[in-house]
């Protein structure tokens, strides 16, 4: 690791003091978070992390040499990393990995004079790295997540909706309740049955793509002069004369016929199960779809209702639109914005075709 110019250290100033005790702070909670989440697993990915922290370590390295004895107390490291730190400690999810992901993305030590050029290339590879890390754990929440942030944004969204849009034409705050109760589970019982559906069928067509095993009892009965086995390879898109040539080898005793590819088993793993995708539909788009009726169970009517209910599925929203960012390592504050603005905006068009209603029907 090269020094910065002796010009940059002859008289730091109490702000790049304070900068350096920052970065100092920062590297030393990010090697304790993936030392920490090395601690719970093992094989390469483990020892991915360690490698990482000790990355990190040699960063903290160059903030102690350039501090010296001016170190003072150790300085706490900002929010993110100190729920970083709590995340990494309590489960080691995606979701730690997530948030190291977008923390390595906004690295200062491009733009720090005091920071190397190795080390701001490390920042960006470090990225790349824990990328890779949170994307196995992206895959195995993919079928079952998607169904549940989905499913709780289309029952907060939809419900909202047609509860503000019934109200909105005049009628019973006992009408209402019962609309929105009716939507619920209307809604629970089509998200559940259509992902269902949808997880089964994508299963089932991938299950179609995958040779059967008989084929291997097959092989040992093959016309020896005629290689009918060559016409699977040309069939998997090999040449005839590659085709021809591995067919040769299993039939040698050289080789395998591939019958179960692992890119087959992880597309299986990403879609999930049919149940699983069913349940978890049902079970959040009820819990997103209750949210809006819930001042109307405690029996609160008119406009005190309408408010109540658009600050709790606004909170809702905002939850949902965290958790995304989260697992996608965006910005957190956008992509809450964003469930926000979609979720209102679409209650508010509802609303007003509610008002156009009533007000024809009165």
């Amino acid at each position: 690791m090269s020094e910065p110019h002796r010009t940059d250290l002859a008289a730091p100033s109490e702000r790049d003091l304070r900068r350096w005790r920052r970065h100092l702070a920062a590297e030393r909670a990010e090697a304790a978070i993936y030392r920490r989440l090395a601690a719970l697993r093992t094989g390469e990915e483990r020892e991915i992390l360690l490698a990482l922290a000790e990355a990190e370590a040699r960063h903290e390295e160059h903030w102690l040499a350039l501090l010296g004895d001016r170190v003072g107390r150790p300085l706490r490291p900002d929010l993110r990393t100190r729920v970083l730190v709590a995340l990494a400690s309590r489960f080691g999810s995606v979701f730690a990995l997530a948030l190291a992901q977008r923390a390595e993305s906004e690295s200062p030590y491009a733009q720090d004079v005091h920071a190397t050029p190795q080390m701001a290339a490390d920042e960006q590879i470090h990225e790349e790295v824990v990328r890779a890390l949170a994307a196995r754990g992206r895959s195995r929440l993919s079928g079952t997540f998607r169904a549940a942030v989905f499913g709780a944004n289309d029952g907060l969204v939809s419900n909202f909706a047609l509860v503000l849009g019934i109200g909105a034409t005049g009628v019973s705050t006992g009408t209402i309740l019962v609309t929105g109760l009716a939507g619920l589970l209307a809604g629970a019982l089509s998200m559940g049955a259509g992902e269902y559906v949808s997880v089964r069928s994508q299963r089932e067509l991938l299950e179609a793509s995958t040779p059967g095993p008989k084929a291997h009892r097959a092989i040992a009965h093959l016309d020896l002069e005629r290689n009918e086995l060559a016409l699977v390879y040309r069939a998997r898109g090999l040449s005839p004369e590659e085709a021809e040539r591995e067919a040769a080898l299993v039939l040698g005793g050289r080789g395998s016929l591939p019958l179960t590819a692992g890119t087959e088993v992880d597309e299986h793993e990403e879609i999930g199960t049919g149940r699983q995708a069913a349940v978890s539909s049902f079970a959040f788009f009820a819990s997103g779809a209750v949210v809006p009726v819930l001042p109307y169970l405690v029996g609160l009517s008119g406009a005190v209702a309408v408010v109540v209910a658009a600050v709790l599925v606004g909170l809702a929203l905002i939850a949902t639109g965290t958790i995304v960012g989260l697992l996608s390592g965006g910005n957190l504050a956008k992509r809450a914005l964003r469930q926000l603005a979609i979720g209102y905006g679409a209650a508010a068009a509802t609303y007003a075709l509610g008002l156009a209603f009533g007000s024809t029907a009165g």
